[in-house]
């Protein structure tokens, strides 16, 4: 053959392939119009490549019908063929219509890995696989599969009990992003019963430590250069050793002592790993079970990750601790040690700082016994007090403050430690909060109502009435008579009262209620007979008091004057415009019940549904009563053109079912 004619020809099949490619473009792009939701480009476009096929060969078996070249089979006359051929091309379009619906009903968009994923990225795909079969076994191992189901039912506290160890043990198992997540969960007090919340408060993190050869290749990875230039010493045996970091002391060429907290090798990948699972998992649960929708689980993953990932990023616990530091000298009121770091040496892995002098309070029995019970109380309310100024005064606080996280010197002095989780508050919740421990102290019940409803997210059915009474009748029960585990007590009836109001915890209020709760437990290891509440109390009275002086109110009046100035400037001109209109008549009120665009958005979406159902379903019974007419002037053998136009009417009320039946999926997933 010679080469033009091959040339010709493989030209002749790239345009038909390219033919058929618009064809099959053109064919998805109707059928996704006509759906009216967005679904995936290529399933479209196979749909519309298979529709492309099926047009194409009734194309040429109808022209051979009407051109009488179709021995044996149908054999009409060349309109009739004609008419049969847009019958057929429309029913084929109607087929790939409900062919994309109910595949888009079975596997909605983006629930399927894309092209690419599919062909790369296959290692990382069994690497996770492996690791979900990994973590599905674990919490089948303890019982899990059928336990979760179930909770959230009244089966009993014994059941709830069980539940809880099952998932602590469980959690405890699958590693450092599992574990975070329990210590998590057991701050929110307003999602979990109690029995999940003390179990899931016991969880560790310790782990073995890591080789010093890695962790010293890890650190010279993350310096850049070798130890030497440096370090004059790096002790190869940790301080401490969790399941992300761990802790060596050294010392600079200077003479100076400090730590690095160095990230293990490979650890990040690992809880990125977990991380994806636990959101899989977590969406998981908002499809399969009511109690993980009620609690919008997927949405807690959601945050867990984003703090976690925060928490992985020393360059961000550096920032933490400057500003703890700042906050802590700029108040001058308490001496609490911060570790000066060394930004030049540290980085998204690595962090260098200072070495406090002293032990922990978890291990600082021997200094603790050398204090006085006076100067012990002394050190309590240090805590205390620096605690509740970052709270109430700064807005920025150490959300970690667990006996492990604070220091004390041989001198009887504070220190703190790991600044990943640092919470943020906003002024005006700075000041509900501060009014709500003022309003305790005073046993003022209207004043601890309104600080705790613009403290916390108000349901829309709440009971001011109810609620003011029930912390009217807290504050009676606890108003004397406080003692050792008397704080503890009282938090949690508050706790319980906030629960049993529906109320929401906002996240960094959590925050700051999880920073109080782990700060009691070391308060009372370093003073045992220190009653929270009281001191709490008196402190928040303390700082409320002086936000109360004569010049920070002048400030506050100052501040509020100014930005009423606009409004006061247009009030003369409001006013006259507005009495002008009542005394001539002119004066009208305009209310938009539908004012909001989602309200909107809804009514119409259900008109539009009501509309294309009702229409799909008067084009059907139409469509059976045509086709089941003997009337009408016959066509080709026994079909008439009743019948034909019947099936044309069919192909109407079919897309426009297959339409309202997409709308139903679209409104459903959205829900």
């Amino acid at each position: 053959m010679p080469i033009l004619d091959v040339v010709l020809l493989v030209l002749i099949g790239l345009a038909g392939l390219l033919f058929l490619a618009l064809q099959s473009w053109l064919a998805a792009t109707v059928v996704r119009r006509v759906v009216g939701v967005p679904i995936g480009w290529p399933r479209s476009i196979v749909v519309g490549f298979v529709m492309s096929a099926a047009m194409g060969l009734t194309v040429q078996y109808l022209y051979r019908a009407g051109t009488n070249q179709n021995p044996g089979g149908l054999d009409v006359a060349p309109g009739v063929a004609l008419l049969f051929l847009i019958l057929a091309v429309g029913w084929i379009f109607a087929l790939g219509v409900g062919a994309l619906v109910f595949i888009e009903a079975a596997f909605p968009t983006g629930t399927l890995p894309s092209f690419s994923q599919v062909f790369t990225g296959g290692k990382a795909r069994r690497r996770r696989t492996r690791r979900y079969a990994e973590v599905i076994s674990i919490a089948v191992r303890h019982g899990l599969g059928s336990r979760l189901r179930g909770f959230g039912r009244n089966d009993g506290l014994n059941h709830d009990v069980k539940t809880a160890r099952a998932l602590r043990d469980a959690l405890n198992e699958a590693g450092v992003a599992f574990i975070k997540l329990g210590q998590m969960l057991s701050t929110r007090r307003d999602l979990l019963p109690e029995p999940y919340i003390r179990e899931l408060e016991t969880l560790q993190t310790k782990a073995a430590p890591e080789t010093w050869e890695s962790i010293e290749t890890a650190i010279e990875e993350r310096l850049g250069r070798p130890l030497g230039e440096v370090f004059s010493h790096v002790n190869p045996v940790p301080l401490a050793a969790a399941s992300v970091a761990q802790v060596h002391e050294a010392t600079l060429l200077d003479g100076t002592d400090v730590v690095l907290k160095v990230q293990r090798p490979g650890a990040l990948d690992q809880v990125g790993l977990d991380t994806d699972i636990i959101l899989r998992l977590a969406r998981w649960l908002n499809k399969t079970t009511p109690w993980g929708k009620s609690l919008g689980a997927y949405t807690l993953a959601r945050g867990f990750a984003d703090s976690l990932e925060e928490e992985l990023d020393y360059r961000i616990e550096l920032d933490n601790m400057r500003s703890i530091e700042h906050s802590l000298a700029q108040s001058g009121k308490f001496t609490v040690a911060v570790p000066h770091a060394y930004p030049e040496l540290s980085g998204e892995r690595l962090l260098v700082m200072d070495r406090l002098p002293g032990r922990p309070v978890s291990s600082a029995g021997s200094i603790l016994e050398r204090l006085s019970a006076e100067e012990r109380s002394a050190l309590a309310a240090t805590l205390l007090g620096a605690t509740l100024e970052q709270i109430i005064s700064d807005g920025v606080f150490h959300a970690d403050l667990h006996a492990g996280n604070i220091f004390i010197t041989p001198e009887g002095k504070l220190g703190l430690l790991d600044f990943g989780a640092v919470g943020r508050l906003d002024p005006a919740t700075q000041t509900a909060l501060g009014m709500m421990l003022y309003s305790i102290d005073k046993h003022d019940s209207a004043g601890a109502t309104d600080a705790l409803i613009e403290l916390l997210d108000r349901p829309e059915d709440l009971d001011e009435r109810a609620l003011e009474r029930s912390l009217g009748q807290l504050l009676t029960r606890f108003r004397t008579g406080f003692g050792p585990g008397g704080s503890q007590k009282m938090f949690a009836d508050l706790f319980s009262l906030v629960i049993a109001h529906q109320f929401a915890v906002p996240p960094q209020i959590g925050a700051a209620f999880r920073a109080l709760a782990a700060v009691e437990g070391t308060l009372l290891v370093i003073d045992p007979a220190l009653d929270l509440v009281a001191a709490a109390r008196a402190e928040g009275a303390r700082l409320m008091n002086g936000k109360v002086k004569v010049g920070n109110i002048k400030d506050e009046l100052e501040q509020r004057a100014l930005q009423l100035l606009p409004l006061l400037n247009r009030l003369p001109r409001r006013i006259n415009r507005i009495t002008d209109d009542l005394e001539h008549g002119r004066f009208s009120m305009n209310v938009r019940v539908l004012a909001h665009a989602s309200d909107r958005n809804f009514l119409t979406g259900l008109f539009q549904q009501l509309i294309v159902a009702v229409l799909a379903g008067a084009a059907v019974v139409g469509a059976i009563m045509l086709i089941t007419s003997d009337a009408g002037p016959e066509l080709a053998g026994a079909i008439r053109l009743y019948s034909f136009l019947g099936f044309v009417l069919l192909f109407g009320g079919f897309v426009l079912g297959m339409r309202a039946l997409m709308l139903v999926f679209k409104r459903s997933v959205e829900d």
